[in-house]
This record gives structure tokens, C-alpha cells and sequence, in this order.
């Protein structure tokens, strides 16, 4: 288990980018359940973090190694076939999620 200090150093060095992308994908493994959303089925919190993490880019700025571990969540818990079809209503202008 990872102490609140360890988290902590390791949030204050995402937002100074001290990691490289690939530090990146080895502190971040899949997550947990979330327990906001304890039922089995898991996409509300699938659909909330594809929604965060590109609000998070769109303020953040494009390949922000800030939002990386949004990316992470939304992609280990969504399936592969949802994701694109969003990406497809995103890049046409209909997606109908509050991007």
C-alpha cells in the first residue's frame, strides 16, 4: 500500500512533469474500483472519466502529462468499441457528453 506521503510526492512531481511518460505507466496501473461507484457495472465511471480527461486537456493543453492517469482510468475501465465510437461523435461534433 502507498502512503498519503508517497501519493502526495507523487502528485507534486506529475504537476512539476518530472515523470516521462513511461514512469508514468508504471506508478499507474489499472485502478481500483472506484467507490463512488460501487455497483458492479462500471460505466458511469467509465463514461466520467472519458469526460474528465479530455476537460482536463482542453484546460490543461493537448498531451498534458497532468491528465495521463484520467487517460489510464478511462481506458482500463471502457470498453475498447465505446471509445471509439466517442471519439467518432467527438471528432464529428456530436458527442453528447459535456466536453
Amino acid at each position: 500500500m502507498v502512503s498519503m506521503a508517497d501519493k502526495a510526492d507523487i502528485l507534486r512531481r506529475l504537476e512539476n512533469n518530472e515523470f516521462s511518460e513511461a514512469q508514468c505507466k508504471k506508478i499507474l496501473k489499472t485502478p481500483p474500483n472506484d467507490p463512488h461507484y460501487p455497483e458492479c457495472n462500471q460505466a458511469k465511471a467509465c463514461y466520467a472519466r472519458y469526460n474528465e480527461f479530455f476537460r482536463c486537456e482542453k484546460f490543461m493543453g493537448h498531451g498534458s502529462i497532468k491528465c495521463f492517469w484520467l487517460k489510464q482510468e478511462f481506458k482500463s475501465r471502457c470498453p475498447s468499441e465505446w471509445i471509439e465510437r466517442w471519439d467518432e461523435q467527438r471528432a464529428g461534433g456530436v458527442f453528447p457528453g459535456p466536453l
